[in-house]
């Protein structure tokens, strides 16, 4: 009998396990993002992702990691290349009016590759330099973006406010009705639309300037792709829930992969 409680015992906490909903087999964390380092604190890529994601996940500015791997424009990146997410040592970037330039350089990746670019030394080389082809035309975005030239994303109440140095609150959240529309707050390229970020739902990333980004989070449904060109006041999604059930918009604004309070940038109310 003694032996026969013992197993139901068992028998009744393997189920309950297996019900958890979390396996610590997977290598993942709930509730946090599932982009997650390496062990010698790398990123390895993954189908759908972008440099812009990365560095806000990492809550990073995307210019500093594009210059640590020397990643240039159209800046793209690679299943299995594995992004370093520190300056290199003896890294240094010298900034002109027109351009910035690194001190690195690193091994043309494949989509197979899965070497890191570690070779972080200036290329040498003899004789005369060869002809290249003209560098692609930069993205056109708004040069700067001030102060009470932003748009409210959606209309509702503020139902959560930004709070310094509490990554719970890297922004605000506004509740409102589900399917509502979700606006652009301002002009800009989209350089994320996804769900890879755990924790954020369906996401879109704005790139309104080389400094500001903002970032829409827990949309039912994203009406527009990486890529795509949008202005202030756009339709970009309708508004969802969060993992609360609770329809609302979470709302970032990142300046050099710093979180902002909105409220310093949106118009009063």
């Amino acid at each position: 009998m003694y032996s026969k409680a013992i197993i139901i015992f068992l028998l009744c906490a393997g189920l309950l396990g297996g019900c958890s909903g979390w396996n610590p087999a997977d290598g993942k964390t709930p509730g946090k993002s599932n982009y997650q380092k390496t062990p010698d604190g790398y990123y390895r890529v993954r189908r759908g992702d972008t440099l812009h994601a990365i560095a806000f996940s990492f809550g990073l500015d995307w210019k500093n990691i594009a210059g640590w791997n020397g990643i240039s424009a159209p800046y793209t990146i690679y299943p299995d290349q594995e992004i370093r997410l520190s300056a290199p040592s003896g890294y240094s970037r010298q900034t002109t009016k027109n351009s910035s330039t690194a001190t690195v350089v690193k091994a043309a990746p494949s989509s197979s590759s899965t070497s890191k670019t570690v070779d972080y030394k200036p290329e040498t080389k003899s004789g005369p330099a060869p002809k290249t082809s003209p560098a692609p035309a930069p993205v056109p975005v708004a040069k700067s973006v001030d102060p009470g030239q932003w748009l409210w994303p959606v209309e509702g109440r503020i139902i959560s406010n930004f709070k310094p140095n509490d990554p719970a609150r890297k922004g605000i959240d506004i509740g409102g009705k589900e399917g509502q529309p979700v606006i652009a707050s301002a002009s800009g390229e989209v350089v994320y639309s996804g769900s890879g970020l755990i924790g954020y739902g369906e996401l879109i990333i704005i790139k309104h300037s080389e400094q500001l980004l903002s970032a829409y989070a827990h949309n039912s449904k994203r009406l527009v792709s990486e890529g795509q060109k949008v202005t202030g006041g756009d339709r970009i999604a309708d508004m969802g829930k969060n993992d609360r059930n609770q329809a609302m918009l979470h709302f970032e604004i990142r300046l050099n992969g710093t979180p902002k309070n909105p409220l310093n940038y949106l118009p009063k109310r």
